[in-house]
C-alpha cells in the first residue's frame, strides 16, 4: 500500500517543473491498469452474480445482452452500483447501448455472418484502425532507406508480428493475413534489391541465386522501378519464401496454422 501511495503522490513534470498531485494519475501510467483491476474486482463479482456476459480490461468494459430492453435494465443497475457502491463516475460520452456492428473494444469489432439460415450471429474481427496501425508499423520496419541489416529487420518484424498475432488470435483474419503476407514479402524483396545497389552486384547475386549468366545480366540492367521488380519474377523466383525463411522470416500465416508453437 505504501508503494501504491508513492505512485499516486509522485509529482508530475509540467513545462520542466515538478508539480505536486493530490488526485488522479497521469494518462498512460503503468499503474493505472493495476489500480483499475483492484478497484473493479468488486464489479466483476457483481456482474458474475448477475449472470452477465461481459469483457473488462482495466477501466474499459462491455456487457452483452440479447435485446435493447435488457441492455437498458443492465445498464441502469450497473450505473447505480458504480455510483453508490464504488463512488465512481461514468463517462457518458463513451458509454451507451450499441449494436455489435457499431461497437469496438480494444481494437476488436464484430461483423454479422451472412449465411442462409443464420441470423443474429457475429464473428470477431480486427478493427480498421488496428489494421491500419499494424500495417504502418510493418511499413516503417520494411522501409528500404532505413539503416538496418536484413537480420535486424527480420528480427524486429518477428517481434511485432508475434505480439500482434497473439493479441488478435481469436479473430477471423485468415484471408486478410494471407494478402498481407504477400505484400510484406514484396516489401522485404524491395529492401534487398535496394541494398544490392550497384548493377554488377545485382548480377553476381542473381547468379548466386541460380539465375543463368545471360538472364542475370539482363535482369540486373532492368529499367523497372524497385517496387515493380519486387513483384516480378526477377525476385519472386530468386528470393523465394523458403530462402526468406532460412534467413529468419516467419510468415504471418504460421502464427495461425501453428498456434501452440508459434504464439506461445
Amino acid at each position: 500500500m505504501r508503494l501504491i501511495r508513492k505512485w499516486l503522490r509522485a509529482p508530475i513534470l509540467i513545462d520542466g517543473t515538478l508539480k505536486k498531485r493530490r488526485k488522479g494519475i497521469p494518462q498512460g501510467s503503468p499503474i493505472s491498469p493495476l489500480l483499475s483491476n483492484i478497484m473493479l474486482d468488486v464489479l466483476d463479482k457483481e456482474m458474475k452474480s448477475m449472470g452477465l456476459l461481459y469483457v473488462r480490461y482495466a477501466d474499459d468494459f462491455s456487457v452483452y445482452a440479447k435485446s435493447k430492453s435488457d441492455a437498458k435494465t443492465i445498464g441502469n443497475k450497473l450505473f447505480i452500483f458504480l455510483r453508490d457502491k464504488l463512488k465512481l463516475p461514468i463517462n457518458k460520452a463513451k458509454s451507451g447501448i450499441r449494436r455489435p456492428v457499431n461497437f469496438e473494444l480494444l481494437g476488436h469489432g464484430f461483423v454479422p455472418i451472412y449465411k442462409k439460415g443464420v441470423k443474429g450471429q457475429y464473428v470477431l474481427v480486427v478493427a480498421k484502425k488496428s489494421w491500419a496501425k499494424f500495417k504502418r508499423n510493418l511499413k516503417s520496419i520494411t522501409k528500404k532507406t532505413k539503416p538496418m541489416s536484413l537480420f535486424e529487420r527480420l528480427d524486429r518484424l518477428n517481434q511485432v508480428c508475434r505480439g500482434w498475432m497473439n493479441n488478435y488470435r481469436l479473430t477471423n483474419i485468415y484471408a486478410k493475413v494471407k494478402k498481407l503476407d504477400e505484400w510484406l514479402r514484396n516489401r522485404l524483396r524491395y529492401c534487398i534489391w535496394h541494398d544490392w545497389k550497384k548493377l554488377e552486384r545485382k548480377r553476381k547475386n542473381g547468379i548466386q541465386l541460380g539465375i543463368e549468366i545471360g538472364q542475370a545480366y539482363a535482369w540486373s540492367r532492368t529499367r523497372m522501378g524497385g517496387w515493380a521488380v519486387a513483384q516480378s519474377p526477377i525476385l519472386k523466383t530468386t528470393i523465394t519464401v523458403s530462402r526468406l525463411k532460412r534467413k529468419g522470416y516467419k510468415p504471418l500465416l504460421d502464427y495461425i496454422n501453428n498456434t501452440q508453437t508459434s504464439i506461445w
